[in-house]
């Protein structure tokens, strides 16, 4: 099953696609299940914003939302980004781009598998993914 990228709005599309792929399915496995259909859609805050207040009902920008349609072990979804937030976030936290790309990307499947980021117990162990999974992307030399 595919993982597709794709822009909405922007013409950003990452480069590194194929390493950036592979280590979506290296997460997606070494978390317990199976790569499905996964969409990773970039776009702006505009719409992202859009997209936050017609289904989760909430009125501000965010990075990523994340549609699960993950079917028992297998994880299906889509990823939606603002690009905008990247790299406002990259140089608010003095991080490269790719890097909180790759954070924000992580975060948006973690989602899928089940994690959550509700309360503080649930946001410190989504962190400590998120830093798990980026510092394989850096050893990997794909941030």
């Amino acid at each position: 099953m595919p993982i597709n990228f794709s822009s909405h709005e922007t013409n950003f599309i990452p480069s590194g696609k194929s390493g950036l792929r592979n280590w979506i399915k290296n997460l997606i496995i070494t978390e317990g299940y199976s790569e499905g259909d996964l969409s990773v859609v970039f776009t702006t805050d505009e719409y992202l914003c859009s997209l936050n207040i017609k289904y989760l009902g909430k009125d501000y920008y965010t990075d990523v939302i994340t549609f699960d349609y993950k079917v028992g072990v297998i994880i299906s979804g889509d990823v939606f980004i603002s690009v905008e937030r990247v790299k406002e976030n990259s140089e608010l936290y003095g991080d490269g781009f790719y890097f909180e790309l790759y954070r924000v990307i992580a975060h948006g499947i973690l989602h899928i598998i089940g994690y959550n980021d509700n309360d503080a117990e649930n946001r410190m162990i989504m962190r400590e993914k998120e830093k798990f999974y980026l510092d394989k992307a850096f050893l990997q030399g794909l941030i």
